[in-house]
């Protein structure tokens, strides 16, 4: 049994992604198609360099081709890979290319007895879901940003090998434009050191006024959880998560907000995590560095008044 890991350069939660292979504490590999020098120091059986003219630009056609050939020759028992907009893109139809299902978003792995379960979050954070696989590999699983943590990922060495895939430009179909680029938002959270964020908590938009007046007396950028943008509340440019903004000012402090892992991905980097959650299981207190267990209604206006008396 061995895991195959499909590496994204460039991207942090790739090294997340090696470390949720590395604690299978099966042999370890790693695909990587463009330039990744940093594997050279990751603990791996063998790295695999797939390299193809028809490979860039990015085409979820040629991916899926290439990547399909390499797991027939490699047999990996489980193949997985960074939960990015580009796997979004093509992992599905790899997965289904090979006969397989495809397992996204996971954010644990457990082993129980012969096999391995996987675990995913339902209804925003809300619930877990436990997963498992039948039948042999290979089996196909995204890792959820921030579900691992990419600092404990062991160094090492392995061997290196280039594998050129067998590609037709016949079949690839799609035709490669510029990258999508953002427009510049008119609210930069990523500058901010002082960020209030509220979350589904305050029930009504009306009640944002409460969060929003803590914000103002601690000279604090506010900021929301997705469901609050999405519904129209607050402009999505002040949403945190990852869909949104990735923060890490010197203190956030998360009103109403329970804590999914999709929020939790935009600010795990601040440095004082203050949570305010009258839920006293809420997952927002699992990282939070302080909490308070109370009614935000009578917390908030509170802390507000005790803020402004400290100025």
């Amino acid at each position: 049994m061995s895991v195959l890991v499909i590496y994204e350069p460039g991207r942090a939660i790739s090294a997340e992604t090696m470390v949720a292979a590395q604690q299978t504490r099966l042999p370890v590999s790693a695909a990587v198609i463009g330039d990744a020098p940093e594997l050279a120091s990751c603990k791996l059986d063998k790295v695999y360099h797939v390299q193809h003219d028809l490979l860039a630009p990015y085409t979820a056609d040629a991916y899926t081709l290439a990547l399909a050939q390499l797991i027939a020759r490699v047999k990996p028992e489980l193949v997985l890979l960074p939960h990015t907009y580009q796997v979004r893109d093509y992992a599905p139809r790899l997965a289904t290319r090979l006969g397989r299902v495809l397992i996204s978003d996971v954010t644990a792995i457990r082993q129980e007895a012969d096999r391995f379960v996987f675990v995913r979050q339902l209804f925003q954070g809300k619930l877990n879901a436990d997963y498992t696989t039948q039948g042999p590999g290979q089996h196909f699983v995204s890792i959820q940003a921030g579900a691992f943590r990419g600092d404990q990922l062991e160094p090492g060495a392995g061997a290196s090998e280039t594998f050129t895939p067998d590609l037709d430009a016949a079949l690839v179909r799609a035709v490669a434009r510029e990258p999508f680029r953002e427009s510049q938002r008119a609210v930069d959270l990523t500058a901010a050191d002082l960020i209030v964020s509220v979350g589904r908590g305050i029930r009504e938009k009306e009640n944002i006024a409460i969060v929003e007046a803590l914000a103002t007396a601690m000279k604090a950028e506010l900021a929301a959880s997705r469901p609050i943008c999405d519904n129209g509340w607050l402009p999505m440019e002040r949403q945190v998560g990852s869909s949104g903004q990735t923060v890490s000012p010197k203190l956030y402090l998360a009103v109403g907000i329970s804590g999914a892992i999709q929020h939790l991905v935009g600010m795990k980097g601040a440095g004082t995590i203050v949570a305010i959650n009258k839920d006293a299981d809420a997952p927002i207190f699992e990282i939070a560095d302080y909490g308070i267990v109370g009614d935000l209604f009578e917390v908030v206006p509170a802390l507000t008044e005790e803020v402004k008396k400290a100025q």
